[in-house]
């Protein structure tokens, strides 16, 4: 158990949140205009603080001084400062303008090349799902992309609806935030170019599990996601441990099948996440906890202990069923 959380709280740690390390091309050139923005604001800042400055020396009381008491000499209108403070403003306003829609254009507008990987992303309270559809992968909360070749590009291309509510898709490392709006599709794109894990968050409040909702993005080597897609299209293989193939006939007796998918079986559910493969998840809950065998058992046991809140409901189950169905979801890697 240690040892796992070790290992997660690692992982979080080199997979940073800030937008200060772009490792996409939408990230960098965020990036460069937070950086555009970051100096027109400092520098205004530094000249009306000079400005405050000057005049606090300048005009101070001196004791003693033959002008002590006095107010300075009073101006009642100056065409120029009224032109300066009017002229400068618009000017600031439409360099920023225009730098912005350079980036949105930049990031949004661009064709989609032939090498694109598709993937369709459906947000749900709280989940996220991953679907793609010229491989015929469908998974849950992880997801997995190749790094993309500056030399010879393979983004990919990310259709995104929601089922319910509106959700945001946010990894700041990779590229700025696209909303979900149910009934609606909107597309983003992402191309790392350094395998690695990127963390991100739903960004748009929706619910009361919000904060839990998390984005794992596993950037992996050409070769390594190819051997990833090949695991992901394989069914589910039916363990030969007596408490497995027991817990198996639990899971598909109970209400799991109604919410759960698990490929090769009679759970066909769309409800929940796709279980086919979760044992090979490191996380659980949405990123919320990692994926060991004591948390997916109290997981099943009762979600609300880990995610108040969260659709799943307690399964009630007693102790003897609840190690089978662990055992069982074990074997499903």
């Amino acid at each position: 158990m240690r040892s796992v959380c070790l290992n997660l709280a690692a992982q979080i740690s080199t997979g940073s949140t800030s937008i200060f390390a772009p490792a996409g091309t939408p990230a960098h050139s965020i990036f460069g205009l937070s950086m555009l923005v970051l100096g027109v604001v400092c520098s205004i800042f530094v000249v009306v603080a000079g400005l405050f400055l000057y005049a606090v020396v300048r005009y101070r009381h001196r004791e003693g001084s033959a002008n002590a008491g006095e107010e300075p000499a009073q101006i009642f209108g100056s065409n120029q400062i009224e032109l300066a403070w009017t002229v400068i403003p618009i000017l600031i306003v439409v360099l920023l303008f225009l730098a912005t829609t350079r980036i949105i254009l930049m990031t949004q507008s661009i064709p989609k090349p032939a090498t694109a990987l598709d993937v369709n992303v459906v947000g749900h309270q709280f989940w996220w799902e991953y679907s793609y559809p010229k491989l015929g992968v469908v998974t849950a909360n992880e997801l997995h992309i190749p790094v993309s070749d500056p030399k010879h590009p393979t983004p990919t291309y990310m259709t995104m609806t929601s089922a319910d509510t509106d959700h945001s898709f946010w990894v700041p490392r990779l590229a700025g935030k696209m909303d979900l709006i149910p009934n609606q599709i909107n597309t983003m794109w992402l191309d790392p170019q350094t395998a690695g894990l990127y963390l991100g968050q739903c960004a748009q409040y929706c619910g009361v599990e919000h904060a839990k909702m998390l984005i794992r993005v596993y950037a992996d080597s050409p070769a390594d996601f190819a051997v990833w897609v090949a695991h992901q299209r394989q069914p589910a293989v039916n363990s030969d441990d007596p408490q497995a193939a027991e817990g198996r006939a639990i899971f598909q007796r109970n209400s799991c099948i109604s919410c759960h998918s698990v490929a090769g079986t009679v759970a066909t559910g769309r409800f929940g996440p796709d279980l086919t493969h979760v044992a090979s998840r490191e996380t659980i809950g949405s990123g919320a906890i990692p994926n060991n065998a004591v948390n997916l058992r109290a997981f099943v046991d009762n979600p609300e202990h880990f995610k108040p809140g969260v659709l799943m409901p307690a399964m009630h189950l007693n102790d003897h069923d609840l190690d089978a169905i662990t055992a069982y979801l074990a074997t499903l890697k």
